[in-house]
């Protein structure tokens, strides 16, 4: 493979103090990175003045990469200091996969994820795309946090609506990869020419620099799952919920970072939404579509940062 293409925010990125860890949740080892100022090694208890904590769920067949940008911008511009933790989902990146890839194997992931590191109520809990699924059943299902953030969430059913063709046609492809020969199904599942589309078909930005960076993303990363049955069932997960179903259950303040131009979820979805949450904000990014944590970063770092100082 190539040189890695250099992010936009390289210089952030390069500014910000970063730690990889692993951690064993049921028995399986999860790896995560922490970026921000120095801390305690995981499982214990924050000091009294430690540094506030983002803990951050990225979307479906990414990895921990996808929420650096993110993580970079709240770094740099929290007053008093903040620390980003973002793990790779169990059967993405690097971590482990799961038993079972259904939406309780992941709460009780989550959960236990949380409770090995010591984080409490204290900690904002942020789920981008099918992380906001993750995080929202977490949350309903009685994981407290001060403030829930939903970047690019999954606000709707994805298999009624508009988009169920395309997504039973992502079905399909993600059926034949499980049940064709091993060597065929994971060349068509990480398919260099399926994964361009899908980022082609994602990406609002005209800067080419951007466009370039991004795609690279996609290429090095989109493929990092750990076996077939995995992507597949997480796939399933990730179609057959939505944030929506849980939310009058969610009392905790939520705010939700929203794209003008999601082709994912829409925004009069993402108001139906907001109006079902006990104590919901709605940020509407402009010119931007499901990729906020890739093309704006800073927007959406600077929502939390703002919605972190009153919750």
């Amino acid at each position: 493979m190539q040189p890695p293409v250099l992010s936009p925010y390289q210089s952030l990125m390069a500014a910000t103090p970063v730690v990889h860890r692993t951690v064993q949740v049921q028995d399986r080892t999860t790896h995560f990175w922490e970026y921000g100022p120095a801390t305690a090694a995981a499982g214990s208890r924050a000091a009294p003045g430690s540094p506030a904590t983002v803990l951050a769920v990225h979307g479906f067949r990414g990895d921990h990469h996808g929420l650096e940008s993110i993580a970079a911008h709240l770094v740099a511009g929290h007053p008093t200091g903040v620390r980003v933790i973002v793990p790779d989902l169990p059967g993405f990146g690097v971590s482990d996969p799961l038993p079972t890839s259904d939406l309780d194997g992941y709460v009780h992931w989550l959960e236990g994820f949380r409770d090995a590191l010591g984080l409490d109520r204290d900690t904002v809990v942020l789920g981008h795309s099918f992380g906001s699924i993750v995080v929202s059943a977490a949350v309903a299902a009685g994981l407290d946090t001060r403030l829930l953030v939903l970047v690019n969430p999954i606000a709707a059913p994805a298999l009624q609506g508009p988009r169920a063709v395309g997504t039973g046609i992502a079905i399909a492809y993600y059926r034949l990869g499980a049940w064709l020969p091993r060597p065929l199904g994971l060349g068509l599942l990480r398919n260099r020419a399926i994964v361009r589309a899908m980022s082609i078909a994602m990406l609002k930005s005209r800067r080419p620099s951007l466009r370039r960076w991004v795609h690279d993303q996609h290429d090095r990363y989109f493929s990092a799952f750990a076996d077939r049955t995995s992507v597949l069932e997480a796939f399933r997960t990730s179609v057959t919920h939505d944030v929506a179903q849980f939310a009058d259950r969610i009392s905790v303040p939520t705010l939700l970072v929203a794209a003008e131009h999601d082709d994912i979820t829409a925004v009069p979805e993402q108001r139906a939404l907001a109006e079902r949450l006990a104590d919901a904000e709605l940020v509407v990014v402009p010119g931007v579509g499901h990729l906020v944590h890739y093309e704006t970063p800073a927007a959406a770092a600077s929502a939390v940062l703002r919605r972190m100082q009153t919750s």
